[in-house]
Order: structure tokens, then sequence, then C-alpha cells
């Protein structure tokens, strides 16, 4: 995907834009894979980001800048990731053309697609596939992007402001599909074989803290992103609300119980769990249950209506989930039972080589949350 360059293309760090978290990832060529040599990540001042969008320009550049100085990154160049429901991902018709004379085409008929008047937008625009139409006429598919204008500026201002230079803006949701998918083995039947009788999908799902991105693949290739603003601080807020709690207690209690086990006995309490906590252990477990029923048909509603759209997929079976909200304790037994669809844990680190400077147990504990910021790195070497 084109998306939306803005300097001298380059080799930048992969910049992902959180509610909670600044995440960053620097890569460097490696044989067979590209080097993971440094990241790093910082708090957001609360409120600066609120649902993918960077709201105080001032307090994200601040927090920006002081994330480089703690990193220690070599470079202010970046791709940043956007991710928002002020972003519109559309797979349309057209009449064949080549890629060259699209991108001023599309500025004519995006209108027709997106919500978004198009004077307020910015647009791109990739071919996906060619096919015969109803009277043979040779039509291809387009995937198009808009992203609302002041959204992409505002995110554009906090990163000059930090000193960096952002290169291109991309969605992160193709990062998503960068990190989680390297090649189209992915696609390949349980035997190793192409499916003959249908084309294959999945269904990659990144859990953040503030929102959550669900992306559609066939065959390597995004047809379908959306994003709902349920994920993982919607849990902790339900915990904070129903039991009194403040905020980071709630997210300790979270984080550290989990799930219960789906028909399984009870686990013991956490032994690191404050005593003041470990009497809301049942309660807030119940409360999660909740919330999660409550994600999980928000994703259902999402696929079902992909798969409306569909014209050769009757249903996904495959899911991939990552992000900070898909480390909770059992959370991916309840999506596979919900949509009745095997769901694996993501793997982005596979796709790069670590260097030995970073400690391996650092690592682990990071991984979910890098798909984004992994992704955006991983364009320049992809």
């Amino acid at each position: 995907m084109g998306m939306f360059s803005v300097g001298k293309k380059s080799a930048p760090i992969g910049l992902d834009i959180g509610t909670n978290l600044f995440r960053a990832v620097q890569l460097a060529p490696g044989s067979p894979k590209p080097q993971l040599i440094n990241y790093g990540s910082i708090k957001v001042p609360v409120g600066a980001v609120v649902e993918g969008e960077i709201v105080d320009v001032e307090a994200a550049g601040y927090a920006l800048s002081q994330l480089w100085k703690t990193a220690g990154f070599t470079s202010k160049n970046v791709i940043i990731g956007i991710a928002s429901q002020r972003v519109v991902v559309r797979l349309v018709g057209m009449p064949y053309m080549d890629q060259s004379e699209l991108a001023g085409a599309i500025q004519f008929q995006a209108q027709d697609y997106i919500p978004i008047p198009v004077e307020e937008a910015i647009i791109d625009a990739q071919i996906v596939s060619e096919y015969l139409g109803e009277n043979e006429e040779k039509m291809m598919e387009v995937l198009l992007v808009a992203a609302q204008r002041d959204m992409v500026n505002n995110t554009v201002s906090a990163v000059e402001q930090a000193g960096l230079k952002p290169q291109i803006i991309d969605l992160s949701a193709f990062a998503i599909v960068r990190s989680l998918l390297a090649d189209d083995s992915f696609f390949l039947s349980e035997e190793g074989a192409e499916e003959e009788t249908a084309v294959s999908a999945a269904a990659l799902i990144n859990i953040s803290s503030g929102l959550t991105n669900i992306v559609v693949v066939e065959q390597g290739v995004p047809r379908f992103a959306r994003v709902t603003p349920l994920a993982g601080n919607d849990l902790t807020q339900a915990i904070a609300d129903s039991l009194g709690l403040t905020f980071d207690e709630a997210e300790e209690l979270k984080t550290k119980v989990g799930l219960p086990e789906i028909g399984g006995e009870q686990l013991p309490v956490p032994s690191d769990l404050p005593d003041n906590l470990k009497i809301h252990v049942e309660a807030a477990q119940s409360i999660m249950e909740n919330q999660v029923g409550h994600f999980i048909a928000e994703i259902r509603r999402s696929l079902d209506y992909y798969l409306t759209q569909a014209t050769q997929i009757r249903n996904i079976t495959r899911l991939v989930i990552t992000g900070s909200g898909a480390k909770l304790n059992n959370f991916g037994a309840y999506i596979e039972r919900g949509l009745q669809a095997k769901v694996e844990i993501g793997a982005p680190l596979n796709q790069v080589q670590p260097s030995p400077k970073i400690p391996p147990d650092m690592l682990a504990d990071d991984e979910l949350s890098l798909a984004v910021s992994l992704g955006l790195a991983l364009r320049s070497f992809q």
C-alpha cells in the first residue's frame, strides 16, 4: 500500500501511536531476516490520545521526545501507524487502468465510497486484483483508504514537535498483516496443499489498550479492516467502576488474575496480588467474562459484515490475536469458543532476528505488544 508519504523514503523507525503507550521499533539489515536492534515504549499522558487520535499535540510531542531520549534510538526518521474510526478502508470495483492513472481517477470517484467529504480527507488507493466484468470488460479491485485530514495533521504535528521526521503514514491494520504473515504459506491447508474449492482467509485481531484492529486477509491481501473502541481498557474500567477501585488497581487485578478457565477448576489467587485486591478476584473475573462477551459479539458483527460482502469466502475459521490485550489469561480460549474458530497467538518476532543485546525475557513479555510498531518498521524490508 502506498499510503501517505510525507518525506524522503528511507528505513525509518516504526512508531505505534497507542492510547496508553507509544511504542517504537528500530530494525537494521540482516540475513536472512532484518535485525531488531532496539525498541522502547513510554506512557502517554492521560487524555493525550483518544480512540487512536492525538488530541493534545503538545503533550504527545513531549512524550515522544522523551521516548527517543530514554530508548536511545539512532535515527529520527519514522513511519507512523494510524488507527481510528475516522479511517475508512473500502474494496471497490473499477474499470481497469494503470496504477499511475488511478491516483487522479480516485479523487473524483472516492466520494461514492467514503463517508468523509473528499476535501477533508487524505486518500490513497492500490490495485489488488484484476477480473472480467459481466460484459467481458476488464475490471480491477482497488483497496481505497481515506483518513480524516485533521487527524493526520495532528499526528504529524506531534511527531515533528518531538524533533522527529515522518517519512510515511501507514495504517496500523496493514502493519499487523506485515508482522504476522511472512509469506503465502500461512494460507496453505494443514496438509500443505493449496485449497482448490475455496479461497483461504484469516482474521487478524490486534487488541490494544484503547482500540481493537480487525483485518481480514485473503491469500496475503488485506481485504477488510475495521477499528472498534472496545479493547483492554474497557475491561479495566468496568472492574474499577463496579468494585470501587482505581484504574491502576483494576489493571493490576485484571492482568494478574485473568479470565477463569473454561469449564476448569478455579486457579489459585496469585501470591503477588495485594491483599486488598485478593477479595475481589471472583467478582473481577465475573465482570471480565461479561465484558469479553460484548467484545466477542463486536468481533462477530464485523466478520459477519465482511462475509456478506465477500464473493468466495463463506466462513472464517482461522484467527490470529495479538496486542497487549491478547496476553490476558484464557482470552484466546473465550474467543475460540465464542466465534467457533481456531485461535492462534501471533508471533511477530518470527519476522526478525533479535539483537543479542536485548534481554530475551524482556522480548518474550513484550512480543504481542510489538505487532504494530514492528510491522511498520518491516515495511522497508519486505
